[in-house]
């Protein structure tokens, strides 16, 4: 049998190159740059500026964040995101740039809105179709997926498991569409790691330039040092918020449900090392003049760390679209409770549609304070969570009310 070098093997995989770092431009928040600082010394602030809860430039904000643009080593990214889960509880804190004008537009706050872009009425009247799905959502569904995806070594981005997984997620919601030919799965490719980010999109009727996005992140990481035999099943983080969302996939495939706005549900890759694939993604859609009216993030969704439900996290999202969830929560799931929280800057995927101009909300497993000690380790395993998808099936009920209120609108009337 010919044998192959680990180099060779690499290229036929696609991940050559995946352990050759390079300097990268990061965006960071202060608490993550004074980390940055004792894994680097050496690391200094470049530029900085102020932002203020909603993404937005700070003028005379006194609880605005101070942002740092600093170059690093990229092999320094995943040390950077555990120190930061370790001491600050929670994913993400930084974004990768593309280059130094990419990172400093991130210091000028959140794009503005497309021009002519209109905001959503929130209006909820859509119950027919809600209320006839949400009994068929199922979490035993839920449950098989988390398992499946956390059965992986790791889903690491630059890995062969973490390619795998992106396929699997592929084939599944490939299976799942069957033969409809308004639903399409693709592959986003990236062009710095092997890992693709999925996309299933169900065309619009007659609104289809609207778009509705649902998202989650589908790599796991462990530690600092990632790699093929490092084992991260990172069953919360993320493969809980993946499956809440392919459940949701299922039911209205199962239901033949046609909106008249076009809903996109995504899976992210590589968003431990700095939400690069969602960032990827929604400079295109940008760059596109994409009309996206809404994006909603489920990162982490089966560990209740409190009493309330689901916690909307109010920093980085748009107060509109938070207002309209919590009345979605109320109206379709009225024994939930519903708390707010903060997570600080670029702490999940939803940071990277908020940077782009669009509306974006993170509803969450918890409060801030009290999320899955496990995450990041060996030990984010489903054995963790009492082996049951209880608390994520929360969350593909408030998604499904989600995609379908917005995704049933025609042109909203109002400009935003």
């Amino acid at each position: 049998m010919l044998k192959l070098s680990q180099t060779a093997l690499l290229v036929m995989l696609g991940l050559a190159g995946a352990a050759q770092a390079q300097p990268v431009w990061i965006s960071v928040g202060d608490q993550g740059y004074r980390l940055l600082r004792q894994l680097d010394a050496g690391v200094k602030s470049q530029e900085s500026g102020k932002l203020a809860a909603n993404g937005r430039l700070a003028k005379g904000d006194a609880a605005a964040e101070t942002v740092h643009l600093v170059q690093v080593d990229e092999a320094l990214l995943p040390k950077l995101s555990d120190s930061i889960h370790e001491n600050l509880r929670h994913c993400g804190g930084f974004i990768v740039h593309r280059d130094l004008q990419d990172a400093r537009a991130a210091l000028k706050g959140a794009a503005a809105p497309l021009a002519g872009l209109a905001a959503p009425s929130y209006a909820i009247d859509n119950q027919a179709i809600v209320n006839k799905l949400l009994p068929q959502l199922q979490d035993s569904n839920v449950l098989g997926t988390i398992q499946s995806l956390s059965n992986y070594q790791n889903r690491f981005y630059t890995t062969s498991h973490g390619v795998s997984a992106s396929n699997w997620i592929a084939s599944q919601w490939k299976q799942l569409a069957g033969s409809r030919s308004d639903v399409t799965v693709e592959q986003f490719a990236h062009a710095n790691w092997p890992q693709k980010s999925v996309i299933l999109t169900i065309k619009g009727s007659d609104n289809a330039a609207e778009t509705v996005v649902l998202g989650g992140h589908l790599d796991s990481t462990v530690g600092s040092g990632t790699g093929e035999s490092s084992r991260a099943p990172g069953a919360d983080d993320d493969a809980s918020g993946v499956a809440s969302l392919t459940e949701v996939i299922r039911v209205l495939m199962a239901g033949n449900y046609q909106p008249r706005r076009t809903v996109k549900f995504m899976a992210y890759a590589a968003e431990e090392v700095g939400l690069r694939g969602s960032a990827d993604i929604a400079k295109r859609f940008k760059q596109q003049q994409a009309k996206v009216v809404g994006a909603l993030q489920l990162d982490m969704t089966n560990y209740q760390g409190d009493a309330e439900d689901i916690f909307l996290f109010t920093d980085y999202t748009n107060a509109a679209q938070n207002t309209f969830l919590a009345n979605l929560a109320k109206y379709y799931l009225p024994t939930l409770k519903v708390g707010y929280s903060k997570c600080g800057y670029a702490c999940s995927d939803h940071a990277s549609w908020n940077a782009q101009g669009y509306a974006a909300s993170f509803p969450f497993e918890s409060s801030f304070n009290n999320s899955n000690p496990y995450i990041h380790s060996r030990n984010d395993t489903l054995a963790s969570m009492d082996n049951q998808a209880e608390h994520a099936l929360k969350f593909s009920q408030l998604a499904l009310a989600y995609a379908v209120e917005l995704g049933s609108d025609g042109p909203a009337a109002k400009a935003r």
